[in-house]
C-alpha cells in the first residue's frame, strides 16, 4: 500500500504577502463577547445622558404653575371657549371685499422714506428758524412739459444736495429753491434755478450740476423720497422754519458770503441763509409761477465774458449790495448813495431775464382805476401823519 506521500502533489508556493502575516488566533470566540460587552456599555451611557437632558427640559415645564394643563390631550367633551365672529363676520359690518380692511387694519403702510436712517442730525436749531417772515405757497399746477421739468429739476436738486439728510433738511432745500424762483434776482421757473450757473466751471449755484454728481446713477429708493419731497413742495406745501431763505451751505465749510447774510439757523448737516435788507424784504418776493420750463439739464459750457459777468451777479454778497441802493425813477439805473425807504428797489436781472424785459416784468402797470369810492374812504390806508413828526 502506497504510502501517504506516494498521493501528494507537489508543494503549492505560499504569496509573498503571507510571509509578514501575522498568525491568527485560532479561537476568535473569546473576542465577540468582550465587544458586545462594550457596545452595551455605549449604548446604555448614551440612554442615560439622553434621559437626564430630557428631564432637565421637562421637569421645570411641568413644575411650573399650569405645566400638565399644556400637555394635555383636547377632550371632546369638555365644551371649548365661545368663538367671537370677526368685525366682518358681523351684521351690517360686511361689504364686498371688507375683509382685507379688517385683516390688514394693525399692518401700517409705510410712507415713502420712512424706515431711513439719516446721517445727519434730526434736530433743527438755530437762533432765528421760524421766527421771520414765511414764504406763500407756490403752487405748480401746470399740466404737460411745464409741470414734469419742475417735479424732475426740484427731485434732482432734494436728491443730489440732501439724499442722507432727515425730512427736516429735505424739506428745507426743496423750500430754498422755491424762494429763488420767487425772488426777481434769479429765474422764474425752477429748472432755472437749479440750473442756473452751470455753463460755467465754477459758476453752478448748487454744486451737484458742475461737480459730477450728475453721473452717478442715483438709487431708487432715496429718489423716490426726494420725488415725495419735491412733489409736495411744487403742491403749495411750505416750510416755515426756513422762512424766506435763498442760501445754505454745509457745516464742513464756511463760505466768504456766511457773515454778510442773516444767518437762520442749521437743519440736519446744511446751515440756512437770507438776505438782510431790501434783498430779503416779504415785499422782494413773488410767489406766482409763470411756467415755461427750460430743459431739465445743465446749460452748454459758455466761457464768453458776458457769461462771467452773468455768474459773478449771482454773488450773494452782490446782489444784497445792489438791492441797498436806490433807483433813478422810471428809469430802472441804479444810483449811488444811501437807500430810500420810499424807492422800490429792484435788482440786477441776469441776461435772461433783460432780454424778456427785466423790472418791467414785475411792475404793476395799466391798472384799472377804483371807482365810486366815498369820500370818507378816499384816503383808507395812508398815513394821517408820518410817524414821528
Amino acid at each position: 500500500m502506497p504510502s501517504d506521500a506516494a498521493f501528494s502533489g507537489p508543494t503549492r508556493p505560499q504569496p509573498r504577502w503571507a510571509e509578514w502575516e501575522e498568525p491568527r488566533p485560532r479561537d476568535f470566540a473569546a473576542r465577540f463577547p468582550r465587544r458586545c460587552r462594550h457596545a452595551r456599555a455605549r449604548r446604555k451611557r448614551r440612554w442615560s445622558l439622553g434621559l437626564a437632558a430630557l428631564a432637565a427640559i421637562a421637569l421645570p415645564a411641568f413644575a411650573a404653575p399650569g405645566g400638565w394643563d399644556r400637555f394635555r390631550i383636547a377632550d371632546a367633551l369638555t365644551p371649548d371657549a365661545p368663538l367671537r365672529p370677526m368685525p366682518f363676520e358681523q351684521a351690517g359690518s360686511s361689504f364686498p371685499g371688507s375683509a382685507f380692511y379688517y385683516l390688514d387694519a394693525g399692518m401700517p403702510v409705510l410712507k415713502v422714506g420712512e424706515g431711513i436712517r439719516s446721517d445727519a442730525d434730526d434736530a433743527v436749531s438755530g437762533p432765528a428758524l421760524g421766527t421771520g417772515p414765511a414764504a406763500r405757497p407756490l403752487h405748480i399746477d401746470n399740466s404737460g412739459v411745464d409741470r414734469t421739468r419742475a417735479l424732475q429739476c426740484l427731485t434732482a436738486a432734494v436728491y443730489y444736495e440732501a439724499a442722507s439728510e432727515p425730512d427736516a433738511g429735505q424739506r428745507a432745500v426743496a423750500q430754498v429753491v422755491l424762494n429763488r424762483v420767487a425772488h426777481p434776482a434769479y429765474p422764474k421757473t425752477v429748472c432755472g434755478v437749479v440750473y442756473q450757473g452751470s455753463e460755467q466751471p465754477t459758476g453752478c449755484q448748487f454744486s451737484f450740476a458742475c461737480d459730477g454728481s450728475l453721473a452717478r446713477h442715483p438709487v431708487k429708493l432715496f429718489w423716490d423720497r426726494a420725488e415725495d419731497v419735491a412733489r409736495q413742495a411744487l403742491a403749495g406745501y411750505v416750510y416755515r422754519p426756513v422762512g424766506l431763505a435763498t442760501h445754505y451751505h454745509t457745516v464742513q465749510v464756511n463760505p466768504y458770503w456766511a457773515p454778510s447774510l442773516h444767518y437762520l439757523g442749521t437743519i440736519g448737516a446744511h446751515r440756512f441763509y437770507s438776505f438782510n435788507g431790501a434783498a430779503g424784504n416779504p415785499a422782494a418776493f413773488r410767489f406766482a409761477y409763470l411756467g415755461g420750463e427750460p430743459m431739465a439739464l445743465p446749460h452748454p459750457r459758455d466761457d464768453s465774458a458776458a457769461s462771467a459777468a452773468s455768474a459773478a451777479a449771482l454773488d450773494p454778497v452782490a446782489v444784497q449790495r445792489a438791492f441797498a441802493l436806490p433807483e433813478r425813477a422810471g428809469t430802472g439805473v441804479r444810483t449811488g448813495g444811501s437807500a430810500d425807504g420810499a424807492a422800490a428797489a429792484a435788482p440786477l436781472y441776469t441776461s435772461e431775464l433783460r432780454v424778456r424785459g427785466g423790472d418791467a416784468l414785475y411792475r404793476m402797470r395799466d391798472l384799472p382805476e377804483a371807482q365810486g369810492i366815498k369820500a370818507e374812504y378816499a384816503n383808507s390806508g395812508r398815513w394821517i401823519a408820518q410817524p414821528g413828526g
